[in-house]
Order: C-alpha cells, then structure tokens, then sequence
C-alpha cells in the first residue's frame, strides 16, 4: 500500500473514483454554462475549483472553492455578481490559494508576498470564519 493510499480522504476517493471528463470541477461547469453563466466565467470556476483540490490548498479556500457545497455558493457568486467573482477566482489562481505572488515589475513568484488585492481577499476570508 502506498502513502498515497493510506492518507486518502473521502475527497480523495470522490475525485479518484471520477472518469476523465467528468470530475466535480467539470459537472460545476456544465452546471454553470446551464444556469447562464458566461463561459469565461464558467471555465475560471472550473480552474480554480481544480487548483483548490490538486494543489492541496488549505480547507477554507476549498470551501470557498465549492468543495464544501458542489460549487453552489461559487454558481450563486457567478451569476449575482461575475465581474467580482472572476477577480476573486483570477487573484487565488495567479497567487496558488494565496501562497505567493509577484511583487510590481517583477516576473519571480515570492512565497507569502501579496500584493494588496490578495491581502484584500485574505482578510475578507479571515473575517468570515
């Protein structure tokens, strides 16, 4: 038995029993382009739901991910209010789940470095636990 297997969680198995095409972050984009979400909109969701879960982000950003609710708070933010929601989802992929960013004019990723719209977005979720 691998490491792999003995750390599974039930995440894990949902995500691993799932055929190509049809993982949690794919159904959530077909559910988002059937409710009217636009598909740039619907394809970012998709991407960070996927980044949430394969880079390990921590469990908050799962959840506000969709992890915890099969993206339905991340449906609801698309249609309400895309603009915002796609600034939110644009600023967890450039920083992986808030891990690093890139300083002004610099092309180095730094590690715990966020410029002020990612600073903004951690404390929003920091308030809300």
């Amino acid at each position: 038995m691998s490491f792999q297997e003995i750390h599974r969680t039930p995440l894990d198995e949902r995500v691993l029993g799932c055929a190509f095409g049809n993982y949690p972050w794919d159904e959530w984009e077909r559910r988002a382009l059937a409710a009217g979400v636009e598909k740039e909109v619907a394809q970012l969701g998709r991407a960070v739901m996927r980044e949430a879960y394969n880079h390990g982000w921590d469990g908050r950003l799962k959840t506000f991910c969709g992890w915890d609710d099969d993206g339905a708070q991340m449906l609801a933010d698309a249609l309400r209010a895309p603009a915002s929601a796609s600034r939110q989802w644009e600023i967890l992929l450039r920083t992986d789940g808030l891990r690093g960013d890139y300083p002004a004019r610099s092309t180095s990723w730094t590690w715990a470095f966020l410029r002020r719209d990612a600073e903004r977005l951690l404390s929003t979720l920091n308030a809300q636990r």
